[in-house]
């Protein structure tokens, strides 16, 4: 009986603290190790994203035990217990689980692992990636590490700055700019390089190139260095046209620089437009630039007036400019004007308002369930944001037709005006008789 409730607790222990232990193949990553195992390694390596209580992870686990013993020497396999290091999760932005990142030749673009979810296609597709990574090597393509700062190819969105084209391309600008000085020889700046390198791609992409990051080598630009009395390194200086520069103060990390870029850039920007979805143009447009697009459905106008339906309006632009930062999409319509597109995401006919957001790229969706207003709103877009809440596909795995409508003027609605009927010329006696 001991024995039996020692080893239920035992399977209670791993179930609640993770899927893998040190007896297996499978490496597990943290954000202590992560970047020195993965980002800084030569290997290619395939990361399992998972939380414990996911289904799915679990049914996982046995073919990704089995998958990291067959590759075992050839391809490295990892696992992240996203629920318990979320940092990890948000850097690669982790929406659900499990989630599988394939990291090549360039260890700051990951791909999405997109095959079947059992040992032997994870091996296939672990292969074929392997495979396409030594013809890079083989074409002398590969960006892979080496002994000192990668070359511009590696970090390929990293500016570098010099004593001549400083002025310029910096204090000239009207983007942001976060700049790097190091020295080749600093073992901190070799450590910053990689998280450096992959913020900036990820800062670009974000910020549509509105803010910036830029490196100088201190040891070659000394000009620069004494201009800004650089002490140390690796230095980290924010420049903003018209102002001094400042010292970065925030964390080293990949994750802790693009917040900090971020929020620099939400603070210099407005918030995005709130459009209403007068064609299929907007709508595609709106979600293929974002990564997510935040849909309303408002009641229709002879139901709420214009009153109503601003007040509607109002809470979504406040929700726009409190999570300005993550660049998404915002868009409405009314009831009924686009009924393909409410019934893809299972709002049609009724329930009015109602809203979505949709990740365009895995045409998944999630519905908001709680209340239309500031406090619903929120709870709803901070789930979304840690990768909480229950996802769908959208209906026919596309966005749908969207009819062509007339934009809404802003005011209150009329109701159609019906014709009077003459009854002048009619006979009210003959209205009784048949006519055979």
């Amino acid at each position: 009986m001991i024995n039996l409730i020692g080893t239920v607790a035992c399977t209670l222990f791993l179930t609640v603290n993770g899927f893998y232990s040190s007896s297996d193949d499978v490496v597990e990553l943290t954000p202590a190790n992560f970047n020195r195992e993965v980002l800084q390694s030569d290997s290619l390596w395939l990361v399992e994203f998972y939380a414990p209580w996911c289904g799915h992870c679990q049914s996982l686990t046995p073919h990704w035990k089995k998958a990291a013993t067959a590759l075992k020497g050839v391809v490295k396999v990892g696992a992240v217990d996203a629920d318990q290091h979320k940092s990890l999760g948000s850097q690669y932005g982790i929406r659900g689980f499990p989630t599988i990142k394939i990291f090549g030749s360039n260890k700051n673009k990951a791909e999405d692992y997109q095959g079947a979810r059992n040992s032997q296609a994870i091996v296939d597709s672990a292969l074929n990636s392997l495979r396409s990574m030594v013809k890079e090597r083989l074409d002398g393509k590969s960006s892979g590490s080496d002994q000192g700062r990668q070359s511009s190819g590696g970090r390929k969105d990293v500016v570098d700055l010099t004593d001549d084209d400083f002025d310029k391309k910096v204090l000239n600008s009207d983007d942001i700019w976060l700049v790097e000085f190091y020295a080749p020889w600093c073992g901190h700046c070799k450590n910053l390089e990689p998280e450096w390198a992959a913020a900036a791609s990820e800062v670009k992409e974000q910020t549509k190139g509105k803010v910036k990051l830029g490196a100088v080598d201190a040891t070659v630009h000394q000009m620069l260095a004494s201009r800004y009395g650089i002490q140390g390194f690796p230095t980290i200086k924010v420049f903003r046209k018209g102002e001094q520069p400042e010292d970065y103060e925030g964390g080293r990390s990949r994750a802790d620089i693009v917040a900090r870029a971020l929020d620099l850039y939400s603070d210099n920007t407005a918030p995005p437009e709130l459009l209403e979805i007068l064609n299929g143009d907007i709508l595609k447009k709106t979600c293929e630039d974002y990564q997510l697009c935040i849909i309303a459905a408002l009641p229709h106008i002879l139901d709420t007036g214009a009153s109503g339906r601003n007040a509607y309006l109002k809470v979504m632009m406040k929700m726009a400019e409190k999570y300005k930062k993550k660049m998404w999409g915002w868009l409405w319509t009314e009831a009924g004007a686009q009924m393909d597109l409410e019934q893809s995401l299972g709002i049609g006919g009724f329930g009015y308002p109602a809203m979505a957001a949709i990740n365009y790229r895995k045409m998944k969706f999630a519905l908001l369930k709680g209340s239309f207003s500031e406090q619903g709103i929120h709870e709803f877009l901070r789930d979304l944001s840690m990768g909480r809440g229950s996802t769908a596909t959208v209906g026919g795995g596309a966005l749908p037709n969207i009819n062509s409508v007339e934009p809404w003027d802003g005011k209150d609605g009329e109701l159609p005006v019906e014709d009077d009927i003459d009854l002048s010329d009619v006979e009210l006696d003959d209205l009784g008789r048949d006519e055979l």
